[in-house]
């Protein structure tokens, strides 16, 4: 497929390209081989010919201050169940990173959010993750309406000092490198998206 002007020249190809494995007879097998003009090895169906490519997942997530706090979830799913995260989960097909971490924070913490800058880009190659973190704040609702509550997948949903962290019951490193780089922006500017910590 060709990009022109950051449009696909053709939309039907660009829409049907993303797709999940067709269902094939049991009569159809894969085989792990090089496809013809790629370099790496795929699954690729010995009848047809289609290649099943498995590409990393999308993580999206922000990293929410609230009048000097910060808003975390504590999960109510594996994994880590009751460990503390910041809002975030896969992107969806067909949805913009920044509205992939505005779903997430409705979904997880019924927040809504005012999306600022990118705080980071994490690689979690183990996981074949890429993490696209932003900063955020919390917009004040409607009269009446709550500021945040737990939605299906966390337990509760608070906002900590910073000084006062569930460091310990944190549920994965990401989450560490998160609040330490968002803490690092307040402390000394924003000088552009953070990555892997050496």
């Amino acid at each position: 497929m060709t990009f022109g002007s950051g449009r696909a020249e053709n939309e039907d190809q660009m829409s049907n390209s993303i797709r999940p494995v067709p269902r094939m007879a049991k009569s159809l097998d894969f085989q792990r081989v090089i496809p013809e003009g790629d370099t790496h090895e795929r699954d690729v169906c010995g009848t047809c010919g289609f290649v099943n490519y498995q590409n990393p997942r999308i993580v999206v997530g922000s990293v929410v201050r609230h009048q000097g706090k910060v808003l975390l979830c504590r999960r109510a799913i594996e994994p880590r169940k009751g460990f503390w995260t910041i809002p975030a989960g896969y992107l969806e097909l067909n949805e913009t990173p920044e509205d992939g971490a505005r779903r997430e924070a409705r979904e997880e913490a019924l927040a809504h959010l005012s999306l600022g800058t990118l705080l980071a880009v994490y690689s979690v190659p183990h996981l074949s993750q890429v993490q696209l973190i932003w900063r955020a704040e919390l917009i004040e609702p409607d009269f009446g309406a709550a500021l945040f509550g737990a939605g299906e997948e966390s337990l509760e949903v608070a906002l900590f000092d910073w000084d006062n962290l569930p460091e310990r019951d944190i549920a994965f490193p990401t989450v560490h490198w998160m609040l330490a780089h968002e803490r690092q922006v307040q402390r000394d500017g924003y000088l552009g998206p953070f990555s892997n910590p050496v």
